[in-house]
């Protein structure tokens, strides 16, 4: 702070600034800007908007103008007061059908009035912070309720697309397509065929100078090309006509039965709300999958997302414009494109408001038909086939289908309160459904039940295990994810009675894995993991029989160390050996017992199809670097090559091995993986040698292969090369300073090898960087530099930093 105090001179009308001298110095004004990558988002978010807000505005029956204005005030509003900065708004395909059918029954001034009730809803439901309770909703009935939207746009679309006009429902326009058929337009029919050839062929454009038309959306493709040729042909066609804005009709009172505009209320609410919570979720897993940026995105905030889309819809309503949602492909659109803050949202707002002023010659060219097609497929979009598989994977697809069908032949609100029903009753079904079976091979008995055990279930189960002889081996196997307090007691009051009197009880899961056992003092309670644990089993005190179970070699120490008169225990070297061959043994067991039957399908796909991997991943053979953990992957996923100090000999200096450079040659030129990737780590042994090895000596095998990582020492004892940071820090020793230059230099290495130079330049291959603190268990990639060399040196321009 500053005060002013007048002076004791003559001139004591002037104030003199005084700084106390403890006050910090006054904060200069905060500068208004706008990132590169928000700027180039924006704009593609913005072509792709625009065509689509028209087309939406056109399927639902409502003023074109007022597809523009919903586009504007989501960009504007929604963007500023939201909390998913990178959702983008506006007016939704998913909210056609309901806005169709309120403008059909009410008309438009009143529809108006209705999405600004429906916002001041949304508001009310922010305040109440209520907005984590729209994800309870079942995803089967949201994908079937945005199924049978998509079904309803596409049909009534394709009247239009052939030349006709859409009558007011799905089975009207279903009974009036054969007619419509057989009068079709061929002006209408070109148009919009060429629209739906350029709609899903540009983006499959090959090679490197398809890479850059991708860049255009597809959607501004098709409606532009449509729109140019039928002006150049001269072609008669109906096509985008916006009145002059002072004829723009705003909302007014709402007009009809209060049940009837209540009704319509909460379904645009909920409509909006659902799909704009779920858009907002869905960008924050598109965020979290893209690759490391310089600037972080916050996590959405949903109430806030909520407030923000009620005073959007607010302002849509009360300037004449559609209801405003969440828009998932212009939102996913704005992710790739690298938007970082809310910034490119807003700015794709200020272009909508640009064009709805001054474009509007150039849009007045646009056939209608060409928007109906682009609208028509979306809507057909909207059926998704990986939708399907999940319901159906998850057995929810008859809500899926019931959800679909009410939405069209019912309607939105209709639909969704019939799947919600139906998932009701199926989940009421799941848990009282229950088939326990008995049956005995060998003097076993098998006791099955299938379902979730309720205590509805427990008179049935109490006679089937009474139906067991005292003194039998019994294994109990549960196919079920819940178990209430008195199937429990029931079940271990048996279980208690049956083991006193002589038999034995093996509580087993659907796969056969083990869930409880017997504990016995003799038998060693080690879980299958137990070895990468590094644990070791103690023995009891005493003599005891030799188990299946124990783990620890013999009687001696469990690590081979030496006992007290200074020889090694009975479990030292052969003791260790036979521990080790147990827990192979014992390994291979559990796979068969407890993964096989879980990946057996993946792998007899990969067995039939072949493999395909999408990277190779060059690492070392430190026994600590797990890779499929580290990568999150599996099965088919890696092609993975792995040598002491993860080393790429250079071309024509392998001497004889020329093992690495063949599984390069095979996994570019055969396998035609995308990236390669090279995985160094910390602690690695084979950087510990080459910084501890002196001249001379006898040329061990390890030495001559280690020879390949000379040019890493040279390169890191080089002056004008600064030394790595990681994630802010300078390395710890000068052997983490080895090991990240060492991944830098054999990247180097790599790209002299002649099919890796020849995928580069075609740009059908990626060169990654990676480095595992096995301490800290954290993956870090390196950062590309400024001036567009990916891989130069490790320097201060490029910090090793967290992955996004």
């Amino acid at each position: 702070m500053s005060t002013c105090v007048p002076t004791r001179a003559a001139d004591s009308t002037r104030p003199r600034r005084i700084h106390p001298p403890h006050s910090p110095p006054p904060t200069p004004p905060r500068r208004f800007r706008i990132a590169g990558a928000d700027l180039s988002a924006s704009i593609a978010v913005f072509l792709i908007a625009l065509p689509l807000s028209l087309g939406i505005a056109l399927a639902t029956g409502a003023p074109l103008q007022s597809g523009l204005v919903a586009a504007a005030v989501g960009g504007l509003v929604a963007a500023r007061l939201g909390g998913s900065p990178l959702q983008v708004s506006g007016p939704a395909a998913g909210l056609t059908v309901v806005t169709a059918e309120l403008i059909h029954r009410y008309g438009w001034r009143t529809t108006c009035a209705i999405t600004v009730l429906a916002g001041v809803a949304q508001l009310g439901l922010g305040c109440l912070r209520v907005a984590r309770t729209a994800l309870a909703v079942s995803p089967a009935i949201v994908h079937g309720m945005l199924a049978g939207i998509g079904v309803t746009i596409a049909v009534a679309q394709l009247h239009i697309v052939v030349g006709g006009t859409p009558q007011s429902s799905v089975l009207d326009n279903l009974r009036a397509l054969p007619a419509q058929l057989a009068h079709v337009h061929p002006g209408a029919v070109s148009m919009s065929a060429l629209t739906l050839t350029l709609l899903f062929a540009w983006p499959r454009i090959p090679g490197r100078v398809g890479r850059v038309l991708r860049t255009v959306p597809a959607a501004l493709v098709a409606v532009a090309g449509a729109t140019l040729t039928a002006s150049l042909t001269g072609l008669v066609l109906p096509k985008v006509d916006l009145p002059s804005w002072s004829s723009h009709a705003l909302a007014g009172l709402p007009e009809g039965p209060v049940l009837g505009i209540a009704a319509a209320v909460l379904t645009v609410t909920l409509v909006c709300s659902v799909q704009s919570l779920l858009g907002a979720v869905a960008v924050d897993k598109l965020v979290a999958r893209r690759p490391a940026q310089q600037t972080r995105v916050g996590r959405s905030d949903l109430n806030r997302e909520l407030l923000g889309q009620g005073a959007a819809n607010v302002v849509s309503g009360a300037l004449g414009g559609l209801p405003v949602a969440g828009v998932a492909v212009r939102s996913s659109a704005n992710v790739q494109a690298g938007a970082v803050s809310r910034n490119s949202t807003m700015l794709h707002g200020v272009f909508v408001v640009v064009a709805a002023l001054l474009m509007v010659p150039i849009l007045e060219l646009i056939p209608l038909a060409s928007l109906a097609a682009l609208v028509m497929a979306v809507g057909i979009q909207m059926v998704s086939l990986h939708h399907i598989r999940t319901v159906t994977r998850h057995r929810e697809v008859l809500v899926y289908v019931v959800t679909t069908l009410g939405v069209v032949c019912l309607g939105v609100l209709e639909g969704v309160v019939l799947g919600v029903s139906v998932a009701v009753a199926v989940a009421l079904h799941r848990l009282a459904r229950t088939r326990i079976t008995h049956d005995e091979r060998g003097g076993v008995h098998y006791v099955r039940v299938r379902g979730q055990l309720t205590f509805l279930a427990v008179p049935r189960l109490s006679r089937t295990l009474h139906l067991v002889p005292q003194g039998a081996h019994v294994v109990l196997e549960l196919d079920g994810s819940f178990m209430d307090h008195a199937a429990y007691e029931s079940l271990q009051d048996w279980q208690n009675a049956h083991v006193a009197r002589g038999g034995t009880v093996e509580l087993t899961g659907r796969t056969g894995t083990r869930i409880a056992e017997p504990a016995g003092p003799s038998h060693c309670r080690c879980r299958p993991w137990t070895p990468w644990r590094n644990h070791h089993c103690e023995p009891s005190a005493g003599p005891q029989p030799a188990s299946a179970d124990d783990r620890s070699g013999g009687a001696g120490p469990a690590d081979g160390s030496e006992g007290p008169d200074g020889a090694a225990g009975s479990a030292g070297r052969d003791g260790r050996s036979g521990q080790s061959g147990h827990q192979l043994a014992r390994g291979i067991s559990a796979f068969q017992r407890n993964t096989a039957p879980l990946v057996r399908g993946e792998l007899a796909r990969l067995a039939r199809e072949g493999q395909r991997p999408s990277q190779l991943f060059l690492t070392c053979a430190d026994s600590r670097l797990v890779t499929s953990m580290i990568t999150s992957s599996g099965p088919g996923d890696l092609f993975v090559v792995r040598n002491v100090g993860n080393l790429v000999p250079r071309p024509g200096e392998e001497s004889g091995d020329d093992s690495v450079a063949a599984a390069i040659e095979y996994a570019v030129d055969v396998l035609h993986v995308r990236s390669i990737t090279v995985c160094g780590h910390s602690g690695c042994g084979a950087m510990q040698a080459l910084l501890n090895a002196e001249p001379g000596g006898a040329q061990t095998p390890l030495k001559r292969w280690l020879r390949h990582g000379l040019p890493s020492l040279e390169r890191m004892a080089a002056k004008n090369r600064p030394w790595a940071r990681i994630a802010g820090r300078a390395p710890a020793d000068a052997v983490e300073q080895l090991c990240l230059t060492n991944v830098v230099q054999q990247l180097e290495h790599l790209r002299a090898h002649e099919s890796v130079a020849r995928a580069l330049r075609e740009g059908a291959l990626e060169l990654h960087g990676m480095y595992f603190h096995v301490g800290e268990a954290q993956a870090y990639l390196l950062v590309e530099r400024d001036d567009g060399e990916l891989f130069d040196h490790v320097g201060a321009a490029e910090d090793l930093r967290h992955p996004a």
